[in-house]
């Protein structure tokens, strides 16, 4: 066969097979007293008849087997699974809390052992947070930036996230990565000059729902829900801060100008307005002109005005 033409096999959860974990210990337990019971009058009546060899024999057999089927005890926690295999195929998973029996030849599957505490062999169905390190990016206007973001996430099909990838843990850091840079070149460090009101900064509920939709769709075949996906660190790239510093502190002193502007034209209008209508002197278009101008330097002025008392005619 092709193996271009070869198509992903996909594993379909299920439940496995599982007995009363105490109903099977009293069975083992019995087996273990009885086998013993067999070896020791199997010994004691050997003298008597050679044939009580063979009920020593079988006494010891019945013991050592109790004791392997032994091994197939689980406890489950609550939000804790097996997942097994039997001679190399998936055998069902394990997902209930409580203590059960299963065939002993299974084995329990874990491919992120390493990742998760040593040895362990079962399955976190836990939130868990992902926190992965910090990259460069670019933004959607080329400027380098430092992101990062932390992710909730939980595992919902256990036969996915064993056998559909190498190691879901891993799988999910890389392709957190891949989101991230996905997102950020979409979307402005802050509001850009053309308009769009979107931008990473300025926007993080949108940017988080856009992050963890993205996120979604990429680790749906490893049976992962993402719960939540939140930028947790945002800033210029350090070979730009500088730079970006001085052009916000120019848009904020720019603004603050404008709005001193606003309420100084507003100030002298009012005050013209109140000559004229109480009436207190008549001023003719360039004494006006003169007053607007004096008026516009006090109060758009950064430093405070000298005053300058005029003993003659202003005429």
């Amino acid at each position: 066969m092709n193996m271009e033409n070869k198509r992903f096999e996909e594993i379909t959860e299920r439940s496995a097979h599982e007995r009363s974990g105490w109903l099977m210990l009293a069975l083992l337990l019995g087996l273990l007293i009885f086998s013993l019971a067999m070896f020791v009058v199997g010994a004691v009546l050997l003298d008597t008849n050679s044939a009580f060899a063979a009920m020593m024999v079988v006494g010891v057999l019945l013991f050592i087997g109790t004791l392997f089927c032994m091994s197939g005890f689980k406890v489950l926690q609550p939000n804790e699974a097996f997942v097994l295999t039997l001679f190399g195929k998936y055998y069902g998973t394990l997902k209930r809390d409580g203590f059960f029996w299963v065939n002993p030849f299974s084995a329990a599957v874990n491919p992120a052992k390493s990742m998760t505490g040593g040895f362990a062999r079962k399955l976190s169905l836990k939130a868990m947070t992902l926190n992965n390190d910090k990259q460069k990016v670019n933004d959607e206007e080329g400027n380098p930036i430092e992101i990062s973001v932390v992710v909730i996430w939980r595992i919902t099909n256990t036969a996915k996230a064993v056998f559909n990838v190498e190691n879901y843990m891993a799988y999910l850091s890389t392709q957190c990565d891949a989101a991230i840079r996905q997102v950020a070149r979409q979307y402005p460090y802050d509001v850009s000059t053309n308009g769009d009101e979107t931008s990473l900064r300025g926007s993080a509920q949108e940017i988080a729902e856009v992050l963890r939709g993205e996120l979604q769709q990429r680790t749906e075949m490893a049976g992962i829900e993402i719960m939540e996906a939140r930028i947790s660190h945002l800033a210029y790239a350090p070979e730009i801060a500088a730079a970006m510093l001085q052009r916000q502190q120019a848009s904020a002193i720019i603004a603050a100008r404008q709005k001193i502007v606003e309420g100084a034209v507003s100030m002298v209008q009012m005050a013209l307005n109140k000559l004229s209508e109480e009436q207190i002197v008549e001023l003719d278009d360039e004494r006006k002109a003169q007053m607007v101008s004096n008026l516009l330097v006090v109060l758009c002025g950064n430093r405070d005005a000298q005053p300058v008392v005029g003993t003659g005619s202003i005429y």
